[in-house]
């Protein structure tokens, strides 16, 4: 019972000294560190305007000294990975409208579908009251 209270004293002076939240601070740090990294490295090999050595460069330069490579990465080419990344969200919604209209373009007109109706009505497949809901339906 006694091991057991010196125990928990530590793991409170642990806590109190503030160990925790240095520990929680140096994680969020990482994951922002590492976060950027990612960022930089997509926006690096997406970008069809800088040479391969430029970017291979860049990497070693990421790679060797990356809190400084981050740093200079983002003094120098900030502004174009935004714009780079307005131009790719950008083109992603053109596609995205692109692929909405032509869905919309293939669906088949009112007259087509009437007349798809009329040749079942002609060859017996569906009944004159069928074929009036179909054209009511084409029609609204």
């Amino acid at each position: 019972m006694l091991t057991t209270l010196f125990a928990s004293d530590t793991v409170t002076s642990t806590f109190g000294s503030g160990d925790v939240l240095l520990w929680m601070l140096e994680f969020f740090l990482f994951v922002i560190w590492f976060w950027l990294l990612i960022a930089i490295f997509s926006d690096l090999f997406r970008d069809k305007t800088t040479g391969g050595g430029v970017k291979a460069l860049w990497v070693f330069f990421l790679i060797l000294l990356p809190f400084l490579g981050i740093l200079f990465y983002l003094i120098f080419r900030g502004r174009g990975m935004g714009e780079r990344g307005v131009a790719q969200a950008a083109a992603a919604q053109e596609q995205f409208n692109s692929q909405i209209r032509s869905a919309a373009a293939s669906a088949e007109s009112p007259a087509d579908q009437i007349a798809k109706a009329k040749a079942l009505l002609d060859s017996g497949a569906i009944t004159q009251a069928e074929f009036d809901q179909l054209k009511a339906a084409a029609l609204a």
